[in-house]
């Protein structure tokens, strides 16, 4: 997604106010971020998001208070909504707060709480949409039983993979571990259907666990008779799938056509994709319950 508009700022619930340098999220990555869409004014992923956020703030040991959470995202949507509803993208980022100099953190932790809103829209992934050439890159992600799943601040291993694409927005990287094994892609997760069975990286050791992969595996998933199988994801399985196909939150469900791998496969548009990319849709235009 491009987004040119500047976003609306709040830091600890002031409007227009920035993070202090001496903030842990800017010096060591001290921190975790959620990545909201907002569509029509409602986000109705939002509390999937929520449960991550203090799933992660828990890994951390940031403490985070709710009630305040959700009154500065209120109030900075009501700013961003004067003029018209709400559209595009928030951003929440959470950190451990400021401290000196070193790794140790204040005997008392007073955390930072930044939201930015960025206006605009993103195309949601539909059966006519262009699908995806996904190319393996050369970065790989460590393992880190401490860190994987969560969204933390330190994405510098997406940050060298994205590099590797350039500019281009047709295409996603996709991410291996030391082993060799399946992740996912820099900024989204990884479903394939192989054998009839819909698969999905195991995210235990390294990556993100994404909203809308647990919305997938949780709900659309089932309701549709399938079960998500979440395992170890070689490269052969996933060069002899039959579909594969990419999702995030804010863009939702993107059919794979190209992998360009150690050799190039092309892939179909599958009808197990496009149920999905149909349900994940109506998802959007109602609340999460």
């Amino acid at each position: 997604m491009t987004v040119e508009k500047q976003p609306l700022v709040s830091v600890n619930g002031v409007l227009g106010a920035m993070v202090s340098p001496l903030d842990r999220g800017f010096a060591y990555g001290d921190g975790v971020f959620e990545t909201v869409r907002v569509h029509n004014g409602s986000m109705p992923l939002w509390p999937l998001h929520e449960q991550r956020l203090l799933a992660g703030a828990d890994r951390l040991k940031i403490p985070v208070d709710l009630s305040k959470v959700r009154r500065f995202r209120d109030q900075l949507l009501a700013e961003a909504g004067r003029h018209e509803t709400p559209q595009g993208v928030l951003k929440l980022i959470l950190s451990a707060g400021e401290g000196g100099r070193g790794y140790s953190r204040p005997q008392s932790v007073r955390p930072t709480l930044c939201l930015m809103f960025y206006p605009g829209s993103a195309p949601l992934g539909e059966a006519e949409s262009p699908g995806l050439t996904v190319t393996l890159c050369g970065q790989w992600l460590a393992h880190s039983s401490a860190l994987a799943g969560i969204k933390h601040l330190n994405r510098l291993e997406q940050v060298l993979a994205r590099q590797e694409l350039g500019a281009r927005t047709d295409r996603e990287g996709l991410l291996l571990d030391p082993e060799g094994m399946v992740v996912e892609a820099t900024s989204s997760n990884l479903f394939c259907i192989s054998d009839g069975r819909l698969i999905t990286p195991d995210l235990t050791r390294a990556g993100v666990a994404g909203v809308a992969r647990r919305l997938i595996i949780d709900r659309l998933a089932p309701a549709m008779g399938m079960d998500a199988t979440v395992m170890p994801l070689s490269v052969s399985v996933l060069k002899d799938a039959q579909e594969v196909f990419l999702c995030n939150s804010v863009r939702g469900i993107w059919p794979v056509t190209t992998l360009e791998l150690n050799e190039t496969v092309s892939l179909p548009r599958g009808p197990i994709t496009q149920k999905l990319q149909t349900a994940f849709n109506r998802q959007m235009e109602c609340e999460f319950d």
